[in-house]
Parts: structure tokens; sequence; C-alpha cells
């Protein structure tokens, strides 16, 4: 099993990483912090993503997708976490355009092919807690005639101002469901403001009224079926940490170059030599830790789960050291905002704990080899 890109992975990856050097920038992610939006991600840059087919990198031909792989869609969000690129596509098309693919019906695809095309914006609003809990849920949904009512809380919901829907987890008739929920003024929609300056939500339901038409799938599909768009989208992430990680050592590496102490280059300084020399073998291991998931999602492996976990916990404990060396060998300056080390940081801060942190996931993972 091949753990290298192909020709076409590569062509991808440095077609992603000239468009985001070009059209978002680091610069611009500084731009959409300093003049929040209520998307906070610029839609113009959007619309160019999925122009370029990238929303439908992963889903096959005849849904209106590319069927181009699971390594293609990891180059594009190690891209953008180099540049710490902000758009709905981890929220729409990994996490809610994945789970409509293995649980909606035909009438409900249409939402897919709308997620594919950039018609529609779809968020997932599943966590409840503070810290990452998946089969943890509050929320209810009981029948009332026709009807199903909706009642409860969801937090941290990535994208979740202003969607076209989005797909809720609730407790009906004892298992864990998903039910789309169109926008609508009857849903309380909060900001949260988080360190990295994206499009948080906390969202409330009160006796929600919708039809039976709302539920995807059935109870067994569900199960797995969230437990694999949860994995997808942990490795994305992974993928965008290994971005931002690279980008950070590389801009350290280039100031070891050129700052001088003493009348010398701090480059030439054996200690910082030996930190810098660490950070880049932590890296290469990181990588071949996503790579391998990669493989694995793109060849339907048993592993699957497994490999997520190990690459979720090398990349949060990978970037956290590089993040940190980052700020340490640029000195005082690194904790100024002239410099965009913070930004990274910020950005890799809220990353490592989205859908679990490195102590979820070594936890997970010793459960799966148990």
């Amino acid at each position: 099993m091949s753990m290298l890109y192909s020709d076409d992975d590569r062509m991808l990856a440095d077609s992603a990483e000239e468009f985001f050097s070009a059209q978002s920038p680091v610069a611009a992610q500084r731009a959409l912090r300093d003049h929040s939006s209520e998307l906070n991600y610029d839609p113009n840059v959007w619309q160019q993503m999925l122009e370029l087919g990238w929303a439908g990198v992963t889903f096959p031909e005849q849904l209106g997708g590319l069927d181009f792989g699971f390594k293609g869609l990891g180059a594009i969000f190690e891209a953008k976490g180099k540049y710490l690129a902000a758009s709905p596509m981890f929220s729409s098309v990994v996490l809610s355009g994945s789970l409509l693919q293995q649980l909606a019906n035909s009438e409900q695809q249409a939402w897919l092919s709308d997620i594919i095309s950039g018609e529609k914006r779809v968020a997932l609003a599943f966590e409840e807690q503070a810290r990452h809990a998946p089969d943890s849920c509050l929320t209810t949904a009981t029948e009332h005639g026709n009807d199903i009512i909706l009642t409860g809380k969801k937090t941290m919901v990535i994208d979740g101002v202003s969607p076209d829907a989005w797909l809720v987890t609730a407790c009906y008739e004892g298992e864990n469901r998903v039910f789309i929920v169109p926008f609508s003024e009857q849903v309380t929609v909060q900001r949260i403001n988080l360190v990295d300056s994206r499009n948080y939500a906390e969202i409330s339901f009160a006796q929600l009224k919708l039809p039976k038409t709302a539920l995807l799938g059935s109870a067994a599909e569900t199960r797995k079926a969230l437990a694999h768009t949860l994995d997808l989208g942990r490795l994305c992430l992974s993928c965008e940490l290994l971005g931002a990680a690279k980008a950070l050592l590389n801009m350290t590496v280039e100031y070891l170059k050129v700052r001088e102490q003493f009348g010398v280059k701090i480059g030439t300084f054996q200690a910082l030599q030996h930190r810098a020399a660490r950070c880049f073998v932590e890296l290469e291991l990181a990588q071949s830790t996503v790579m391998a998931a990669l493989s694995a999602a793109d060849n339907a492996d048993s592993e699957f789960a497994s490999s997520v976990s190990l690459a979720k916990w090398k990349l949060a404990n990978t970037a956290d050291l590089i993040s940190n060396e980052a700020v340490q060998m640029h000195g005082g300056i690194g904790v100024t905002d002239e410099l965009d080390i913070g930004l990274f940081v910020k950005r890799i801060r809220v990353a490592q704990m989205c859908l679990g942190d490195a102590d979820f996931h070594h936890a997970r993972f010793a459960a799966l080899m148990a």
C-alpha cells in the first residue's frame, strides 16, 4: 500500500499551494480577523475553490464529484494550513457532505448535490460539552403526530453562523440520530469567539417542529456514519496542522539564518540547531502518520480509525512543540502581533482541540488497539 502522493495528488497539492498563496495568503486571514464579518471567511475565495471542483474531490462522479480520493483532499488541507486559509470546506464538505453521502435517501441527496456545487452550505451540530464527547447527546427528538419536536443545545458548531442548514444529532427513540434542520429564525444562534477568529456558534432549539422527512438513515447506519465522518474530519485537521507546523518551522529556520546576536547569526549556535533539528525530525514522523491515515481512507482499511487517532495525536503534539519553539527562538518579537507566528499559534491551538485533543486520541488509540 503506497503511502506516497501520486503524480496527480502532487499536482493537486502544488496547485492548491499556488492558489492559497495568491488568493488567500496569511495576510488575508489577518484582515479577516481585523475586520470581522458574519461569515469570517472570504466568499469570493470560497467561490473560486468551488469553481476548481474542490468541494467534490472525494465524492463519486454520479453525485457531481471528482472521485479523486482522500490524498487529494489531504493535500488541499495541508495547503490550507500553510496559509491559514479560512473556508467552509471542512464543515460543509468534509463533515456534512460525508454524513449526507452515507445517510441521505434519494430525495435528501439534493442537499449533497447542492453542497458539491456550492449552492448550499451546511454545518454539523453535534458537540454539547466543553470537551469533545461524540457519544454524549442530551438533545431530544420526539414524535408529535406527523411531526418531530427537537429540543436542546449544541456548542462549537463550526461555521454554524448563518448556514443554509444544520445537521443536528439528537436522541430519538433511544438512539443517537441525525436530522436536517434548515436555517430558521426559530433556531437561536449565538456566535462563539475563539482565538483563531473563525465562524463558530452555539445553537439552541426550543420545541422546534420538523417533518419526519428530516430524519437521516437508520439507527445502525447513523452510528457507523457518524464515527466515519468524525474520523474524516480528524484526518483533515491533522493535514491542516501538518501544513501549519511546516510553515512555522520554515519561518523559524529562515529567522535563524538572518537574526544576529553577539555579531554572529544565531543559526550558528549549536543549541538552536539541535532544537530546530528535533522539530524537523518530529515533523517528518508526523507526516508519515498522516500519509498512513490518508492511505487507509483511500483503501477503506479496517485500521482507519486507529490510524486517524494516531495521526491526530502525533500532529497535536508536534504542532505544539513547533509552535512553542517558534515563539521561543524568535525571542520577544515572537509574541507580538507584528509577526504572523501568533496567527499560526492561535489556529493550531483550536485545531488541536477540535474533534478530540491529544489526550482524547491517545486514549482512543489505546482502546482501539487493545
